[in-house]
């Protein structure tokens, strides 16, 4: 009897880890208490919604289209109740989960069926994007399966953050409608619900001001644009585009169906050289000015001193926040170089009447006034951290970008922040060696380092964490030029960033995102999304013992449970290669090789490292 109940034990501890192995939800839910069986879904399966409500038949709609992905068949969506849902999959609000907040949800899957509630749609929303991520995703290529098992669980979940976002900059490089929409898909099936669309810049200006045609008439295009480091190598095709204001309606209508708020950013005072090429009276200098072809730092700058300045900026965010329902509006507010206010007589002539210290307080003039306006029209700015710089407006919210020091300090000044640094958040960074990897502007960001990030500073008393508002992405467009590139360099370190915002720092766990995010690569194949396979690629650590003749390796990648294959004598490795299991010598000179493989097939690239005798030791 006793060697009966322990081979049972066994038996039920063995399937639970196996079942363990089937759950794969990122962001990681702050609660799942997996439960014995599975629910098996077919092309005879019913998506049902609470009766009347067409926001939450949308959200049906969706989930079926994601489904479909999945498995190859389509459940038709139809409304009922709680009731008759039996066996099927039901989605409905219930008022009494007010404890999971509007975006928070509950999930439970049994043999009989699945039943997803929140108090709101958007947590209808989260939950049926934790439903598509419950499916397995053993499709491959036109398969249709014949039915899908979903693990039994129940899920109570959650966001950390009311701010989950990724930017994309169209300022330096213009996307399509199709594409912007696709984007908003990727963040939407993240979990993350703000997308910061960079919409003005000093290389073009991208969104339609019915009052200054001239902004994209003249401000959209540019001659040529600089594709490598080198400043003289330039493709001289010329570039440009913009959104009409009924395309912009019809993005932000998109993004609001994903449960998706826009933040549109609209830059000032620098960044400005498009719209000054358009109007150049509203420069210090009076122009004539050219749209830049090459990346960098323009000196550039909107007048400080002029009043048709504040004229026209009001009169384009009138415009801006009659098309954006967001609360929010991004003003930008960096790389303001001072060079033209120094010399410049009405900026000089500001500072004096104004009883200003220098140019720093002019800026904060600046974005204090627009502020002003900002506010009367119902919403709140937000700006890059050099809006710190001689002295913060009174009700901004800073968006820390240049590590988390401005953060810091602008929660210790107890305004909201948005935690964005380029040392975890800039997606525009290499994320593997940069011989395999496509052209970047520079840095190196690794999947492991963005999962790392922590928004919560260690000095942070309790007070000080909560103006914390939320973790964002941001692709930056210098060198990066086609939607394919732009989901590469987004993901998967965007998933990472979006389990930064949304799980609790309690249940962040490395090896377990590393094993979770296997099936999401998955899910993005079958949803034909671009992304980096660089965590497979392998890393090739060393030390050269005290005599110089030996070096001592170890082989690492960022996936989880890697098989890496190697060799030492020069030549490739193949599936036939020795496993890495453990750190070996090389006796030198001598050379590793090594990459990673799967069912015999060879899938990162193929690193390669030297090492030679140094004569100083022999």
């Amino acid at each position: 009897m006793k060697q009966l109940f322990l081979t049972c034990f066994v038996l039920l501890f063995v399937a639970l880890v196996s079942r363990a192995q089937d759950i794969s939800v990122i962001p990681q839910p702050v609660s799942v208490e997996e439960r014995a069986g599975t629910y098996r879904i077919d092309p005879q399966t019913t998506i049902i919604y609470e009766k009347g409500n067409i926001d939450l038949r949308a959200i049906c709609e969706k989930l079926s289209d994601q489904i479909e992905e999945l498995t190859g068949f389509h459940l038709d969506v139809m409304e009922g109740n709680r009731s008759n849902a039996k066996g099927n999959i039901y989605l409905g609000l219930d008022k009494k989960l007010d404890t999971l907040g509007d975006e928070g949800y509950r999930l439970v899957v049994d043999e009989n069926g699945i039943e997803a509630s929140a108090q709101r749609e958007a947590g209808v929303f989260y939950a049926a994007q934790t439903i598509y991520q419950l499916v397995p995703t053993n499709r491959s290529d036109e398969e249709v399966l014949a039915s899908a098992e979903i693990p039994a669980v129940e899920i109570s979940d959650k966001p950390r953050f009311g701010w989950r976002g990724l930017m994309l900059d169209v300022g330096r490089y213009f996307y399509s409608v199709d594409f912007i929409k696709e984007y908003i898909d990727n963040i939407a099936m993240h979990k993350m619900n703000t997308f910061h669309w960079h919409l003005t810049e000093d290389h073009g200006w991208r969104i339609e001001i019915k009052k200054y045609p001239k902004l994209t008439e003249v401000g959209a295009w540019r001659q040529g644009t600089q594709f490598s480091r080198f400043h003289e190598d330039i493709n001289r095709n010329a570039h440009g585009g913009y959104y009409t204001q009924e395309q912009i309606r019809e993005i932000v209508k998109y993004a609001q169906d994903r449960y998706v708020t826009i933040i549109p950013e609209i830059e000032m005072p620098g960044h400005a050289t498009a719209a000054l090429v358009a109007y150049p009276e509203l420069s210090c200098t009076g122009g004539p000015f050219t749209i830049p072809e090459h990346w960098g730092i323009q000196k550039e700058i909107f007048c400080a001193g002029n009043e048709q300045t504040f004229e026209f900026l009001e009169g384009v965010l009138t415009e801006v926040i009659d098309l954006f329902p967001s609360p929010i509006i991004h003003i930008g507010g960096d790389e303001a170089p001072k060079d033209r206010w120094e010399v410049c007589p009405k900026c000089q002539k500001r500072i004096q009447e104004e009883n200003l210290k220098d140019e720093h307080e002019l800026q904060s003039y600046f974005i204090t006034r627009i502020e002003k306006f900002v506010n009367s029209k119902g919403k709140k700015i937000i700006g890059w951290d050099e809006i710190l710089e001689g002295g913060l407006a009174p009700n901004a919210m800073v968006m820390s970008w240049r590590g988390e020091k401005g953060g810091i300090a602008a929660a210790k000044l107890k305004h909201d922040v948005i935690m964005t640094p380029n040392t975890y958040a800039y997606l525009d960074y290499y994320q593997g060696e940069h011989d395999f990897e496509p052209r970047a502007i520079a840095g190196f960001l690794p999947l492991e380092k963005v999962y790392s990030y922590e928004p919560h500073h260690e000095s942070f008393t309790d007070e000080e964490a909560a103006y914390i508002k939320g973790v964002q992405g941001n692709v930056w467009a210098e060198y990066i030029h086609t939607p394919e590139k732009v989901q590469y360099f987004a993901f998967p370190r965007a998933a990472a960033l979006a389990e930064i915002a949304w799980s609790p720092a309690s249940k962040k766990d490395w090896t377990s995102f590393k094993r979770r995010i296997e099936d999401q690569y998955k899910r993005y194949d079958l949803a034909g999304m671009n992304y980096s396979t660089s965590a497979y690629d392998v890393w090739i650590d060393s030390s050269i013992d005290t005599l110089g003749s030996v070096a001592n390796v170890s082989l690492r990648t960022q996936s989880y449970q890697p098989e890496i294959r190697y060799t030492v004598d020069g030549t490739e490795p193949t599936a036939e290669s020795p496993v890495y299991k453990d750190s070996f010598t090389v006796s030198l000179p001598g050379t590793v090789k090594a990459a990673t493989f799967r069912d015999g097939e060879r899938i990162s690239h193929r690193s390669a490292r030297s090492f030679y005798i140094n004569p100083n030791n022999q």
